[in-house]
């Protein structure tokens, strides 16, 4: 019989299917050891088999083919020597018919999120469990987010059976207690294992210790789930747009990994969120032409229209597209130690896409150890809840349980770029499917110009007592007597009307925010000068607000007064209830007060009078240009008084 080709080996090498699992339980169940094992007696399988076709390829004169054998056992040994990321330990390793990327999740309660991070791209799960200890809490809790996260087969290790005699009984209770539980939780397969990590026993070999047992061993059940996600993914294509790219000046194409599939010349394409309709007029993978492409490959579309496509947007079947939308009810896990506030404006990245975003609303936080539902305000580190989740503009999605590109989600904190939360979409809301924006013929600018003035909001930001609303009321009346039109957004009097059922949480400044940003803004749109007098002590609140409107449109004045001064005016008589603890979260003295960064412009109170202030201010809205010329705000100076 003819020795097997070195090369031939390579290859299929190569082409193995790939599976990405992982490992939790509860601490001490014997993750590290089952795992040291598992990577242990499957390296000495195949290194056995290795070096099986080593000295067959040596016996048959096929030298020249070692020096590749030798380039993939270093390339292997690399591999594993990757060691640790972030926060979840990954470890790589081979059999003759598969390969295995696995996280070691960690199994202690404060480390929920890190093994949501290794459950998000891992197709299966092997939950162990002690055989002394049964089903406990964090099992049900790692078991509920690999079920949120979209695995839906369990590969159940029962292990440390050597510690209760390998009892039959004991074995069959833990199943039926999680079968039980995984039924609850959607969980469609549980492969479940008798097994001892430390001394091996149905980890790669069958044990003769459970003679009862007739199911697979660990590395036979991994297997065969490799050989199933092997399979290529159902489904019409999709392609998230990573870059535009032009290799060649006949050749202008959309990059991107094709999910679903296949894709192929002369197909019909949609581009979302746009809805505009093209068809494929080439396909590249790498730099060869293709006349077809299958699901899992990176590949550069060009289209016989040139439509409008950017980086974000997804390409589709025109036959069978996903939806679009803004608004989304979503499963999300926090992950930072500040906690999550209701309205806050955060980056939301999807797929490709980063768009800005906010939770309108908790519904409910899920306890993961019961499953029940508590109501809650905001969320802290670890917690999964049941959330709104508003965009800043329409995104393709589809749900989570259907397609994990296009249904997942991570927020971003816009200050400090760090991962705050993670999330999957569930659907889309229903409001945001019926509600649609309306075109009208008379614009913003069509009433600019009845009024003979540019629109702008001016938000003048400080400290209670600082002089914002004497600053902004002699500003008004200066505008009013040149004849512009105008409107005044107190912070006091908004609270006696739009905003009466709002407190001074942070959750409601939160909101209280955004509610005044969009009456600014639409009054704005009304071709108003629309001055704002409120404190917004939070930069991000600002930000989100800012975005609202257009480049020149906004100018944020900071109206810069000492606290010792505001207290000494204190015309409320505010700051002596809060320093007499008479009033919670007071901005300055039990919530703080976070100062601009890059203002356009900043008012020293102790160094002007208010009606220079407010003539300086004056000035700057109209852009230095008095009562006929009014300038864009980018041809003013930034002035910083005195």
């Amino acid at each position: 019989m003819a020795a097997p080709s070195v090369q031939a080996y390579l290859h299929a090498h190569e082409t193995k299917p790939l599976l990405r699992f992982i490992t939790c339980g509860s601490v001490d169940d014997g993750k590290s050891t089952l795992i040291g094992r598992l990577l242990y007696d499957a390296k000495r399988l195949f290194d056995d088999q290795l070096a099986t076709l080593e000295a067959d390829s040596l016996r048959h004169g096929t030298q020249n083919e070692k020096l590749d054998f030798a380039l993939l056992v270093d390339g292997l040994a690399a591999e594993r020597e990757q060691g640790i990321t972030i926060d979840v330990a990954y470890r790589f390793f081979d059999t003759d018919s598969a390969k295995f990327i696995v996280a070691d999740c960690p199994g202690h309660e404060q480390y929920t999120r890190n093994m949501a991070t290794g459950a998000s791209t891992a197709r299966l799960a092997v939950v162990l469990i002690d055989a002394r200890k049964g089903v406990l809490t964090q099992t049900r809790r790692h078991s509920y987010i690999c079920s949120l996260l979209g695995i839906d087969h369990v590969v159940l290790a029962v292990n440390k059976m050597d510690l209760v005699d390998f009892d039959r009984s004991v074995f069959e209770r833990i199943v039926a207690d999680y079968l039980f539980l995984a039924d609850q939780l959607g969980i469609a397969r549980v492969t479940h294992i008798p097994m001892s990590g430390l001394d091996g026993d149905n980890v790669t070999e069958p044990s003769l210790n459970t003679p009862w047992y007739e199911g697979p061993t660990l590395l036979a059940a991994l297997e065969a789930a490799a050989a199933e996600q092997g399979e290529a993914p159902d489904g019409a294509f999709r392609l998230p747009v990573q870059w535009v790219c032009r290799p060649d000046q006949h050749f202008r194409g959309f990059a991107g990994p094709l999910l679903g599939g296949p894709l192929a010349v002369g197909d019909a394409v949609v581009a979302l969120p746009s809805g505009r309709r093209s068809t494929v007029a080439g396909l590249r993978v790498g730099t060869e032409p293709v006349e077809r492409a299958m699901a899992g490959q990176a590949v550069v579309v060009a289209l016989n229209d040139e439509i409008d496509v950017s980086r974000g947007d997804v390409l589709a079947a025109a036959n069978d597209p996903p939806e679009v939308s803004d608004q989304f009810g979503v499963h999300l896990l926090w992950m930072d130690a500040e906690p999550l506030k209701v309205g806050r404006n955060y980056w939301v990245q999807t797929g490709t896409n980063r768009v800005g975003g906010r939770v309108s609303e908790i519904k409910h936080q899920i306890d993961v150890n019961t499953q029940d539902h508590l109501a809650a305000r905001e969320l802290s580190l670890n917690a999964v809840a049941r959330v709104d989740l508003e965009l800043d503009r329409d995104v393709p999605f589809e749900p989570y349980a259907r397609n994990r590109d296009l249904g997942s989600f991570v927020l971003i904190d816009r200050q400090t770029n760090a991962t705050v939360g993670a999330g999957v979409i569930d659907f889309a809301l229903r409001r945001a499917q019926n509600v649609h924006w309306q075109a009208v013929d008379v614009n913003q600018a069509v009433r600019a110009r009845q009024k003979g003035q540019v629109p702008k909001c001016v938000w003048l930001t400080g400290l209670s007592g600082s002089g914002k609303s004497t600053i902004a009321n002699l500003a008004e009346k200066k505008l009013l007597a040149m004849g512009h039109h105008t409107y005044l957004l107190d912070g006091d009097n908004v609270r006696h009307g739009l905003n009466r059922d709002l407190g001074f949480t942070e959750t409601d400044r939160i909101e209280n925010i955004r509610r005044v940003g969009e009456v600014a803004r639409l009054m704005t749109d009304a071709g108003l000068i629309v001055l704002v007098s409120f404190i917004a002590p939070y930069r991000s609140e600002r930000r989100m607000v800012r975005e609202r409107f257009a480049d020149g449109e906004f100018i944020e004045v900071f109206v810069d007064t000492p606290l010792a001064v505001c207290e000494e005016r204190d015309v409320k008589g505010l700051y002596a209830k809060a320093r007499a603890g008479e009033i919670p979260n007071f901005t300055g003295i039990s919530a703080p007060y976070e100062v601009p960064e890059q203002a356009e412009m900043v008012l020293k109170t102790v160094e002007a009078s208010a009606e220079e202030l407010a003539e300086a201010l004056v000035s700057v809205i109209l852009g230095d240009g008095g009562e006929g010329g009014i300038r864009t705000l980018d041809e003013a100076t930034n002035p910083i008084l005195p």
